[in-house]
């Protein structure tokens, strides 16, 4: 991509401007881009105002009239934009699946829960190409509902209802997904600088698997969305190393190897990819684009425009079945019945086409469909046959057309709903009366009385738990709260099952013995609610007043536990509780700190209060005594700011190690305190600095104490999503 224009082809990204945390930022690729956000010093845009109810703006849709209105939009094609065939779905399925597919479980960022589709770099990223179009197509019935549907459910609900219009099964549609006004700029999307059309490598060495790919990544290459259909590095000739990158890429994001196959074999059923013309031809992508453009984006300077038979997307050339707006058995009969040879599209692109195909199973040209050309399929779609364990499943789906149907129709509804959190959050009259396990299910808790509160609070008092026991282990349970797909936090008591009890972080010996103690003392409460409530008697022990407590929790079990996608949710590194695990880091503890903190919806000045209140009172992992500047232990104090600041001391890195510093007094010279990168940095850092001067100046003491409460409130009730 040229750096200034945007465009697709030739270029880079300037030098510099790198942020280890996130990456390549939209001013790095488009220099010209208008800085809007320093609009925004006090946080995101946000023209519907704080006091906007998307929820209850949602109850009065008309929600039968706008799937009327988005299914007549299925065959009403636009000059400036025909559809395939007719039929707009299969280019609203690929939309949808685009909004949501950027999902990855390793942070819980991306998908389709916000409709950042509309912004860069994703409205501009080369596998989003002519997607513009889709939306454009889409706003006069956004128009005309207003407030009532976000872009970000329309966009998933569209997808549903081309799906329906076309014959495919659906297993339901939640709304709740409330629009953002800006690009969200704590996505780290990658360091690279060229896109995956530069020819550039991908993000692992071929010889090697995917736990090469970089921190939380999913997608193979810069400006993908899962892998390259060409094949690795555009390799046709890979199979082992597509059908790797296939399973691991969607893997990461949440999806095994059945719904890999349903989900590839579903979507491919519909639709075609485009190909049929001159790719250098393409202009600027939508935020690289002039003024008169308007946002749309890689307009074709073909003499027919490069719309309807020149459209250029992919480069890939053709539709996969013979039926491409109607769901049948056919992909699968046409990619286990015939042998392929590999050609070339008139793009120039990598694809596989049917020998000796029968006329029969032939396409209708998407502009004429008096017209048969041949169907065609990826180096992608071939590994669904080349590849043992897709084989299995292809051939498992070709025999049970209806295990097919279930499977892709499930599939789907977790690609587009996987980053909403529980079903709690789900509106709508389609919204599926199954718990499924992906859901994190948590049964429905019991308010305890305040009599019941007040005994159990009077118990876990007297039961010996240490401040510094009953702290960490509230925050082990609340602090896996994330924002980005609204999973983990202290609701359910996940963290006395497996995964969690065993994690490191979590010093499982400590945790057993606290868990094991309220078990005993709880009576009728939840655990959650316990765990929970315990952190409120820690911090009345440790001077706190007026600490709230909502109680209602309920518990999960083991069997509504998937353990597998809560165990990439273990930390590397945890500078709330001083931890860093084994592993050696790729990027500074200073800097995981900031993203947990924004993960956990937190403020700068509430991770600063937190981190301080935490260090006093004996919050880090393995009573490690790094940062715990106090003579007080075990109190919530400003000691953390106080000592901090006192010029007395002289920091020193420890000699040999990559995180342990010392402080010795200026005057006598003996040893003070210890500490780590997480706690330097609050004296280093001139924002952090000047957030904690002001715990640490006169007065400060009262400010802090009531700032660490609220903070702390904030991160228990995260999750409860009934409190709202």
């Amino acid at each position: 991509m040229d750096a200034k224009t945007g465009s697709i082809d030739g270029g880079g990204c300037p030098a510099g401007g790198v942020r280890a945390l996130l990456g390549r930022t939209n001013k790095d690729w488009w220099p010209e881009m208008l800085a809007t956000e320093i609009l925004n010093p006090n946080g995101a845009s946000n023209p519907m105002g704080a006091d906007f109810d998307y929820a209850e703006a949602f109850k009065g849709l008309d929600y039968a009239a706008l799937k009327a209105d988005l299914t007549a939009l299925m065959t009403d094609s636009q000059p400036w934009w025909p559809a395939d065939y007719g039929h707009y779905g299969p280019f609203f399925i690929r939309m949808a699946w685009h909004a949501a597919g950027t999902y990855r479980t390793a942070d819980g960022r991306g998908g389709a829960n916000s409709g950042q589709q509309r912004f860069a770099p994703l409205d501009s990223w080369p596998d989003n190409g002519n997607l513009d179009k889709a939306r454009r197509l889409l706003w006069p019935i956004k128009q005309k509902y207003g407030q009532a549907i976000s872009w970000a459910d329309l966009f998933i609900l569209a997808g549903n209802v081309a799906i329906e219009s076309m014959g495919g099964p659906v297993f339901g549609f939640g709304g709740g997904r409330a629009d953002v006004y800006e690009p969200e700029r704590d996505i780290y999307w990658g360091s690279e600088d060229k896109w995956v059309n530069q020819g550039v490598q991908t993000r692992i060495s071929p010889e090697h698997g995917m736990h090469e790919l970089e921190g939380p990544l999913a997608a193979i290459q810069m400006g993908l969305i899962y892998v390259n259909p060409e094949g690795p590095q555009g390799n046709p000739h890979d199979d082992a190393g597509m059908a790797r990158d296939m399973k691991e890429t969607f893997a990461r994001m949440a999806m095994n190897a059945e719904e890999t196959v349903a989900l590839t074999a579903g979507g491919h059923t519909f639709g075609k990819a485009h190909g049929n013309g001159d790719a250098s031809l393409l202009g600027n992508a939508p935020s690289g684009g002039d003024l008169v453009a308007q946002g749309f984006g890689w307009v074709s300077g073909h003499e027919s425009g490069g719309i309807g038979e020149h459209t250029v997307t992919s480069g890939i050339e053709g539709a996969w079945t013979n039926t491409p707006k109607e769901w049948t058995e056919n992909y699968f009969r046409l990619l286990l019945d015939y042998d392929y040879e590999l050609v070339k599209s008139p793009a120039g692109a990598n694809q596989w086409q049917p020998i000796d195909q029968k006329p029969e199973d032939m396409a209708p040209a998407a502009w004429d469909p008096s017209i048969k050309v041949p169907t065609m399929m990826t180096t992608a779609d071939m590994a669904l046959k080349r590849d043992p364990e897709f084989r299995a499943i292809s051939e498992k789906f070709r025999t049970d057309h209806e295990a097919f149907k279930d499977a892709f129709a499930r599939a789907w509804f977790k690609l587009t709903h996987r980053d909403m959190g529980p079903k709690v959050r789900y509106l709508g009259p389609e919204v599926p009366a199954e718990d499924l396990i992906w859901q994190d299910p948590i049964p429905a808790g019991t308010t305890p009385s305040d009599a019941d509160v007040a005994a159990v609070k009077a118990k876990i008092a007297s039961s010996g738990l240490t401040v510094s026991q009953l702290i960490k282990t509230a925050w082990a349970s609340a602090s896996t709260y994330r924002k980005s797909d609204h999973r983990g936090g202290a609701n359910g008591a996940r963290v006395a099952l497996s995964p969690q009890k065993d994690w490191e972080v979590n010093e499982p010996e400590m945790l057993a013995k606290v868990i094991d103690t309220l078990n005993g003392l709880r009576g009728s409460m939840s655990l959650a609610d316990a765990i929970v409530l315990g952190g409120v008697v820690g911090l009345e022990k440790a001077g706190a007043t007026n600490v709230p407590f909502t109680g209602g929790r309920g518990d999960a079990t083991a069997e509504q536990t998937d353990a597998d996608s809560f165990a990439v949710m273990e930390p590397e590194a945890d500078a709330f509780r001083n931890y860093v695990g084994k592993k050696k880091l790729a990027v500074k503890v200073e800097e995981m700190m900031i993203d947990r903190a924004s993960l956990l919806g937190l403020s700068l000045p509430e991770m600063t209060v937190l981190i301080g209140g935490l260090r006093v009172l004996g919050a880090n992992h393995g009573e490690r005594g790094h940062g715990h500047f106090t003579k007080r232990s075990g109190q919530l104090t400003n000691d953390f700011f106080v000592n901090l600041y006192d010029m007395t001391n002289v920091w020193k890195a420890v000699e040999g190690s990559d995180d342990d510093y010392v402080a010795t007094d200026r005057a006598e010279g003996h040893a003070k305190w210890q500490a780590t990168r997480a706690d330097l940095i609050f004296g280093s850092n001139a924002e952090l600095r000047a957030v904690g001067e002001v715990y640490a100046e006169k007065g400060g003491a009262e400010k802090f104490e009531k700032d660490f409460v609220s903070a702390w409130v904030k991160v228990m009730d995260a999750d409860r999503f009934d409190l709202a």
